[in-house]
């Protein structure tokens, strides 16, 4: 089993090697660094194997010398584990988007020798599409069966179908001859847990018992999915899109998108969405999606192969998650785009349209709500908006900024103390105690009782002539012509029934605020769209009644006379607003998500407005987002595209090694042994070294990585003779002459990047920090004149950024 320890507290059976990818590190080698909220502890040398444990790059390490011992090509065989990435380290963009270039170009010229060849030309440019239908299918159905499974254990903790207990009940009362339209839930063939064990479903006796069985079972799946996610997968916890971001800027967390994370993360994202705590499936979605996709890879060599374009596809996988979320394919592509993906070329586009689509064709063949729909809360808008109506939706917008600044401050407050505290030892405890008081409070409360998504769709009732929902509980009007027109209702007083529902709905609002901001983050799947636009939904229907009944006794008013002329007042109409703007700060792909999940484009224009509103308002408090709040909480190494880099600085300032620090380890092209060399890699702890002309002259050669030197001198001990430690090491390209009785000498250039990314010491760092985002580099070696002056690397930028932010630059733990 891969990662077999846990999100939080000291598991000793997990352990990764830590690679450093800086030149001067303070940071000690014991020391536990928690990711996702697992705390993994670096101290062991224990290897990970690499997801590919070859590479096919041209730049692969080769040794030869010279004299009587067998030489070896560095061109023609390929060492295997050079051009690979150990774990918690960053990979080489451009160095793979080299390799691919080069392993395209060979194919191509192949195609024209022969047939076959032409055949593996073209069976290489389908696989893309080949793999993006396979992630489309198996998401697709994942998702079905999680919607499916989901429905029926929420509908279990309230009671049991008579004619197979594998029925929920909705589908246990489909064929009952005995339901009346009123009370169409009802039904002989569904018994409460009171009936089965008391006989009778009324009293207090059976409230009681109703109340209690509630209560096991919400305890029951919450420890299942806690304790799942501690025994077999910790990266399975939590939503998974901060990790999936990072992943997509090139950061290496080996075991996050494997065979064990994606099973037991379908199971306990099922049982996490049972348990009745206040969080969605939709963030995990994502995070299954991209399992599904990584593991797929392994069936196609030039993605097995090349970290970049696995990094293609998890793109395309992150927008099939959104697709399978909230059945909109459109929005999914523009969710990848806008917010998860890192590198997102024009064809990835293409390829994440059409595994979107797939994901979307299949979740409706399998119809697992049973609605013909690809969600449970579809609703429909056909009547227009009038102008009056922007006012009350950029209050919801108002509202939902407000809402989403306050909450990552709050979430994020409340994450840092269970990562520094004994809080944080205690994960099973602390998800025990929230599933217990969600339980507690949400059942007297039939909208918190309710799932999630369930309650969105009550929300989003439109209240027909025969709708017996207490959310249309209005009097009944004396005049019979005021009864509307075909299945609608005009405007009429509120009755008794809908102001209980509406004091319901306001305890739901603070209820769902409060226990939201606990419940993000711990250790069971967890998403926040739903809990989000539960939030929105209940504030925008009850801002919509408000609206309606202020319309209806005051007609007369003037901002009334146009609405009230054209058409009544509909409060469902403000239920469309939307949190997430507030929250996540995305604006275009929030919208297009929300305009298909309600089948209408009556109402883009108000939603446009109440969702950049809301942007605005929560970027006033800050310009983070909940996923990006929790990347940086986490200290993984990301820059943040979004993010502008406004400070005077120049390189000189930022690149290593500073006036206290000392010499800047090198190598030299020649006068090194192989053991001087084997000295320096280990007293340091640098992921690579730049190569001088000579110590004097500290002209610039190029650069080598640490894990490539270190794989190829031990190659070369055992395939060719005479390599000792006294063999000098050379990298340049013709081999001097030696002594015709000393070792022969060990040639490395075929290792080495000849066109390493350089800047001046005067480079503003603004323009650095933009080749550093754009072209996706692990380290920049800083010159003057040509002279090696120092390095600048990707945790560099980020500790910089972080002391100019007020931050502490030791919060960021990994590279």
């Amino acid at each position: 089993m891969e990662n077999p320890g846990y999100c939080s507290g000291s598991f000793d059976s997990l352990h990764h090697p830590r690679v450093i990818d800086e030149v001067a590190d303070d940071d000690d080698d014991d020391e536990m660094v928690d990711i996702a909220g697992a705390t993994l502890d670096f101290s062991s040398t224990d290897d990970v194997p690499p997801l590919s444990s070859a590479s096919g790059a041209r730049t692969a390490a080769g040794v030869n010398g010279t004299g009587p011992s067998k030489l070896v090509d560095p061109l023609e065989d390929l060492l295997p584990g050079v051009g690979t990435y150990e774990d918690f380290n960053t990979i080489d963009w451009v160095r793979e988007k080299s390799k691919d270039r080069d392993r395209h170009r060979e194919i191509t010229n192949k195609s024209r020798r022969s047939t076959v060849d032409l055949l593996i030309s073209v069976s290489d440019a389908f696989s893309g599409w080949l793999l993006m239908l396979l992630v489309g299918l198996m998401s697709g159905a994942l998702a079905g069966g999680i919607d499916i499974a989901a429905h029926w254990l929420t509908d279990m903790k309230e009671g049991v179908c008579l004619i197979g207990f594998w029925f929920n009940h909705e589908h246990c009362c489909w064929n009952s001859n005995e339901t009346t339209f009123q009370e169409r839930d009802r039904c002989p063939q569904w018994q409460s847990w009171a009936e089965l064990i008391t006989g009778t479903p009324e009293g207090a006796f059976a409230y009681i018992v109703n109340y209690l069985m509630y209560i096991f079972w919400a305890l029951l799946f919450a420890f299942l999915a806690v304790a799942l996610v501690r025994a077999f997968a910790p990266y399975a916890c939590g939503s998974g899109i901060p990790e999936i971001k990072t992943i997509l800027s090139g950061f290496i967390i080996r075991g996050y998108l494997g065979k064990w994370t994606l099973i037991i993360k379908t199971i306990t994202l099922v049982l996490a969405v049972s348990s009745g705590l206040s969080l969605g499936k939709e963030g995990p979605l994502v995070h299954v999606a991209c399992c599904c996709a990584n593991i797929l890879c392994h069936l196609f060599t030039k993605y097995r192969k090349n970290e970049a374009k696995r990094r293609e596809v998890l793109s395309a996988a992150a927008a099939v998650g959104v697709s399978v979320a909230f059945g909109a394919p459109i929005g999914g592509v523009l969710f990848s785009l806008e917010e998860v993906s890192y590198y997102f070329p024009l064809k990835t586009l293409w390829r994440s349209f059409f595994a979107a689509l797939v994901a979307a064709f299949t979740l409706r063949s399998i119809n697992p709500f049973g609605n013909s729909r690809l969600v449970l809360f579809y609703v429909e808008f056909h009547a227009p908006w009038h102008l009056v109506e922007l006012a009350p939706f950029i209050l919801l917008g108002i509202f939902g900024g407000l809402w989403g600044a306050l909450f990552i401050r709050a979430n994020i407050a409340w994450c840092r103390r269970r990562k520094t505290t004994r809080l944080g030892h205690y994960a099973v405890t602390e998800v025990l105690v929230v599933a217990a008081v969600t339980a507690l409070l949400a059942f007297p409360n039939s909208y918190t009782r309710m799932s999630g998504a369930e309650l969105i769709s009550e929300l989003f009732n439109d209240c027909s002539l025969l709708d017996s929902s207490q959310l249309c509980g209005y009097k009944q009007p004396a005049n019979t012509s005021e009864t509307g027109v075909g299945n609608s209702l005009a405007d009429r007083p509120a009755g008794e029934g809908l102001y209980t529902a509406l004091w319901q709905l306001a305890l739901a609002l603070v209820f769902k605020i409060l226990i939201t901001v606990i419940t993000f983050g711990m250790k069971v799947p967890s998403g926040l769209f739903i809990p989000s636009m539960a939030v929105g939904a209940i504030a925008g229907r009850l801002l919509g009644v408000g609206m309606e009944q202020l319309a209806y006794y005051h007609h007369d008013w003037f901002i009334f006379k146009g609405w009230c002329e054209t058409k009544g007042s509909k409060p469902e109409m403000f239920r469309l607003n939307p949190l997430g703007g507030g929250v996540t700060r995305m604006t275009v792909s929030l919208v297009v998500i929300m305009f298909e999940l309600t089948g209408g484009l009556e109402y883009i224009v108000p939603l446009m407005a109440a969702t950049m509103t809301s942007k605005w308002v929560a970027d006033a408090f800050g310009r983070e987002g909940i996923y990006e709040a929790h990347i940086r909480l986490n200290g993984y190494p990301f820059l943040e595209p979004k993010e502008e880099f406004d400070h005077s600085s120049l390189a000189v300032d930022v690149m290593r090694p500073r006036r206290s620090d000392p010499a800047l380890a090198m190598l030299t092209q020649e006068g090194m042994t192989v053991g001087e060399v084997e000295a320096l890699v280990e007293s340091t702890r640098y992921s690579g070294f730049p190569v001088v002309v000579s110590q004097e002259s500290q002209r610039l050669v190029g650069f080598v990585l640490r894990r490539d030197l270190l794989i190829s001198i031990d190659n070369a001990r055992k395939r060719q003779d005479g390599v000792v430690s006294a063999s000098q090491v050379v990298f340049t390209e013709h081999v001097p002459p030696h002594a015709a009785d000393g070792p022969p000498p060990l040639r490395l250039r075929g290792i080495m990047d000849l066109s390493p990314f350089t800047v001046t010491d005067h480079t503003p760092m603004d323009i650095t920090v933009d080749i550093f985002r754009k072209l996706g580099l692990r380290q920049c070696l800083v010159t003057h004149n040509g002279k090696l002056l120092g390095i600048i690397t990707k945790k560099d930028i980020l500790k910089h950024m972080a002391h100019i932010a007020n931050r502490d630059p030791d919060s960021i733990l990994f590279n």
